[in-house]
């Protein structure tokens, strides 16, 4: 860990924009990573006799305004949320939530458009702390998802994850 202190980050330049809010400190660092996922039919677990981690119900894709980095988790959670898929969750149901942020604001943005509960959110850090490794984010977040399921011994029955520009 680094030591830093708030004082030390308020004193990181913004980034992108002269007076933004985006420095060093709240952004995700691109990383390296690599994961691999198995997704099998019903009929195949069966098959081949697997033992699934976790059951992928449902899923949300949106567009939204490309002028408003990150906020596409919102809409595309809501989506989600719409589909029979659900089996009728609401958010506020759901155990678990990580929610891929690349910068502190976006993910601000996101946990007020959809109103998470921060006790359940990011609970094992988000890109910010574990990195951002682009190409893999995705199958970072299911995969960490799916451990997390199955290793609550039933605790935690369902999660929603997100990436940045998508849900």
């Amino acid at each position: 860990p680094r030591d830093a202190t708030i004082e030390m980050l308020r004193k990181l330049p913004p980034v992108f924009k002269k007076d933004g809010t985006v420095t060093a400190g709240n952004a995700s660092g691109i990383s390296d990573g690599a994961a691999a996922l198995v997704l099998a039919s019903e009929a195949a677990v069966k098959a081949h006799k697997l033992t699934p981690l976790a059951r992928l119900c449902a899923y949300g894709v949106m567009g939204c305004d490309p002028h408003i980095m990150g906020i596409g988790p919102v809409p595309a959670v809501e989506k989600m949320l719409s589909k029979p898929e659900s089996e009728g969750l609401s958010l506020d149901q759901i155990d678990l939530v990580d929610v891929n942020e690349a910068f502190a604001p976006q993910f601000l943005a996101v946990q007020k458009g959809l109103n998470l509960d921060i006790e359940k959110t990011n609970v094992d850090g988000g890109a910010i702390a574990l990195g951002h490794p682009v190409a893999t984010s995705g199958a970072r977040i299911t995969g960490h998802l799916a451990h997390r399921l199955a290793e609550s011994g039933g605790s935690i029955k369902s999660a929603v994850g997100t990436a940045c520009i998508g849900g």
